[in-house]
């Protein structure tokens, strides 16, 4: 399936903020599927990465950017605070020429299209991690899982030897595509 990446970003942040915005005020401190994380650090994460992707789309190092986005960016209200980190970085996005910028990450340089498709997937899966831990539907975009399935099939190894997913997770013969992404990234199915 092919999807310009940009779009596919853009879908997934617009679904994890969905999910932001069905958190109850006594929900954010409920765990989720990430070790040691619970739903308002979770919601920060994400905040994080939308705030630093204009930065490194712009070109910019992290040496650069520095400590501009360390500690809680949440601040009294966590669904603007998203809100606005998500418009930014989807508008960062938007130039064509953005796909073959070099991007400078902390552990080497990557195309721009690599970085926001990492993004993406960081965002779809999380967006999973965030409607189980707040109790709401968990069903992802299909069309956005098959994107993601299609690229992790050539990244997942390199993300367990980085330690950053769990280990893959059995299953059935017959199950469906978003559970399969799921077990990949060392999660486990879903309530359907």
């Amino acid at each position: 399936m092919t999807m310009d990446i940009r779009e596919a970003y853009r879908r997934a942040l617009d679904h994890f903020g969905t999910r932001v915005h069905q958190v109850r005020a006594g929900q954010w401190r409920l765990p989720t599927a990430c070790a040691d994380w619970d739903v308002h650090t979770l919601v920060d994460h994400l905040v994080g990465e939308s705030l630093w992707a204009p930065e490194l789309l712009a070109g910019r190092t992290v040496a650069e950017v520095g400590d501009r986005f360390e500690g809680d960016l949440l601040g009294d209200d966590p669904v603007k605070a998203f809100d606005v980190a998500a418009a930014g970085a989807i508008r960062a996005c938007e130039p064509d020429e953005v796909l073959t910028r070099t991007v400078h990450l902390s552990f080497g340089d990557v195309p721009g299209e690599e970085y926001i498709t990492e993004l993406f997937a960081d965002t779809l899966i999380h967006t999973w991690d965030l409607a189980t831990a707040i109790g709401v539907d968990d069903r992802l975009d299909p069309e956005l899982v098959l994107v993601c399935a299609n690229w992790f099939a050539g990244a997942e190894e390199a993300y367990r030897q980085a330690g950053v997913i769990g280990d893959r997770l059995p299953l059935p013969e017959d199950a469906d595509p978003q559970t399969r992404l799921l077990a990949a990234w060392g999660r486990g199915g879903t309530r359907m």
